[in-house]
């Protein structure tokens, strides 16, 4: 299967300052002066070399490819943050899931409840497999106008849901991500430690055929937390993208990769990782001696049912 079209369904505050936050205005600047050429990812970081090694690297990885790329990066423990494109919006596709699932609990707590059988059922079926109709079943219970709340709470400003139940044309940026996996890895107002660790089980629980992109090249002793999603359409092309979650050997950070006007998917997967191999090895010293992580070389994803 080639091609991820979804199936149109009906139309069904407290805002969170997050610690990680945005990259500062002067590198924001940067980046946008240098996107419209080679692309070259702006970094930061406390640690001496780090930043212009990255923003070196993955550069260097991106370079003579066709897709247009965005990059967000961000490492707590040394402070380190890399962004690329960051606020650009791209189609959602299925890394919208954990949006979803992160909506569905923050609804569930504010309603003193658990998971219902069926939420759970289908919450595990939505991330673990990327079943369309779970997504569109918990899209349709929940509404836009939750999804929308929570996307407020969050800080997830530059969000926008998909109109008429297409949730896969959501619209996501890099940085907004990056927002949602800071609310998945830390503790915060939004959502408790439950239901951080359930969207976390969930993501370390994706079929093996669907872990790809951004857990390539992590050195093995790494958790790995992962959602992915694909999406062809007539303009742009393919739309690719990985979020990851990275925790174990005393270091925890966050990787989002988005592409799109590649020509075939399995260009968009290689851009990818190709990104998340400079990170992985730029960010862990023992990556470089440690046996990588090696994602499927057949990525598929569950294609919903054409109507």
């Amino acid at each position: 299967m080639t091609r991820q079209r979804i199936r149109p369904r009906p139309r069904a505050a407290l805002s969170l300052a997050l610690t990680a936050g945005l990259l500062a205005p002067a590198l924001a600047g940067a980046q946008t002066a240098t996107a419209a050429a080679t692309p070259r990812t702006v970094c930061a970081s406390d640690r001496a070399g780090q930043a212009a090694k990255l923003s070196r690297d993955i550069t260097a990885a991106l370079r003579g490819r066709s897709a247009t790329t965005a990059v967000s990066l961000r490492d707590p423990a040394t402070h380190t943050r890399c962004a690329l494109r960051a606020d650009r919006p791209f189609d959602s596709a299925s890394v919208v899931k954990v949006t979803v699932l992160a909506t569905l609990l923050w609804d569930a707590e504010k309603h003193h409840r658990k998971l219902t059988a069926r939420e759970s059922r289908l919450a595990t079926a939505m991330i673990t497999k990327s079943d369309n109709d779970a997504t569109s079943a918990l899209w349709r219970q929940l509404t836009t106008a939750r999804v929308t709340a929570f996307l407020r709470a969050a800080g997830m400003t530059r969000t926008v849901p998909g109109g008429g139940g297409y949730w896969g044309l959501t619209q996501i940026t890099a940085n907004d991500e990056e927002r949602l996996l800071e609310l998945v890895t830390h503790r915060n107002p939004l959502l408790g430690d439950q239901s951080r660790a359930y969207v976390l089980k969930l993501m370390r629980e994706v079929i093996p055929s669907q872990r790809w992109g951004t857990p390539a090249g992590a050195p093995r002793g790494t958790t790995i937390q992962v959602k992915n999603g694909w999406l062809s359409r007539a303009t742009h092309g393919w739309r690719v993208h990985s979020v990851g979650a990275f925790t174990g050997r005393g270091h925890d950070y966050t990787l989002t990769v988005l592409t799109q006007d590649s020509a075939r998917m399995r260009d968009g997967v290689d851009t990818i990782q190709a990104v998340a191999r400079a990170v992985h090895k730029d960010l862990d010293p023992a990556a470089a001696t440690a046996e990588p992580y090696l994602p499927t070389r057949a990525p598929r994803e569950a294609m919903p049912a054409v109507p």
